[in-house]
């Protein structure tokens, strides 16, 4: 038996998340149907991460298992044969039969994109939430950095999470400005479900003015969801690097 861990890349915008569930289309049931129709059965793929629906990734990676060597070129090139054009395998490589896509990931990147346009874009619509209103950034900022460091982010999470254990670490947190887009970049060693749009609804509430720049502390003591922002629609967010 071989392990193969691929590289993909895919615009969410038509799927229902990453993992299969009966009701819709998801990534990860695309992938084991067009491995289906190349290999004549559908092997178990796991993923690096469960993206919600909506959710696009620029670097994501999942493994499977073949019985057959098969070349690397000949797994990138098979694939993309039989793939809807929303999904690219971008590379491939074999790698040993203990490693897995998603416990041995040490560093998650995710980026979650605001077009400040006071008129949409019709081509950057699906992967950008516009917010044409006046903030302070610096104050935006500010609220990033206060996320960093391990901490409960409990009160960052919807209350569907699946997991007990809500503490993380996060790296580094900041926001830059990208002609007429704000891009909040967010690095951890894990993210709880909605975290980062979560994170990026209270950025932009603090930016507004709305909530005060220090509030992380006090939600990281409450683990109050409801004194942090909305939840940022998931059109605007990308996993953007995972580092093994």
């Amino acid at each position: 038996m071989h392990r193969y861990l691929i590289k993909i890349a895919f615009d969410g915008t038509d799927y229902h998340g990453w993992q299969v569930q009966p009701n819709g289309i998801t990534v990860q049931e695309q992938l084991q149907n067009s491995m289906k129709a190349l290999y004549g059965f559908s092997p178990d793929v796991t993923g690096c991460s469960r993206t919600d629906a909506g959710v696009h990734a620029e670097c994501f990676f999942c493994h499977f298992d073949l019985e057959g060597l098969i070349p690397n070129e000949g797994v990138i090139k098979g694939l993309n044969s039989v793939l809807p054009d929303d999904i690219r395998v971008l590379e491939c490589k074999e790698v040993d039969a203990d490693f897995h896509s998603r416990y041995c990931a040490k560093k998650k990147t995710y980026l979650y994109r605001i077009d400040r346009r006071n008129i949409s874009d019709p081509f950057s619509c699906r992967f950008s939430y516009r917010y044409d209103g006046k903030l302070n950034v610096g104050d935006m900022n500010y609220f990033c950095s206060t996320l960093c460091g391990e901490h409960d982010f409990e009160g960052f999470s919807s209350a569907n999470r699946s997991v007990q254990d809500t503490v993380r670490t996060v790296y580094d947190c900041h926001i830059s400005e990208n002609g007429n887009y704000l891009e909040l970049f967010i690095t951890g060693n894990g993210f709880l479900y909605n975290m980062v749009r979560i994170v990026t609804g209270t950025a932009l509430e603090v930016g507004k003015g709305k909530i005060d720049k220090n509030i992380a502390e006090k939600i990281f003591i409450t683990k109050d969801r409801s004194i942090a922002g909305a939840t940022a629609p998931a059109k605007g967010l990308f996993l953007k690097l995972v580092e093994y």
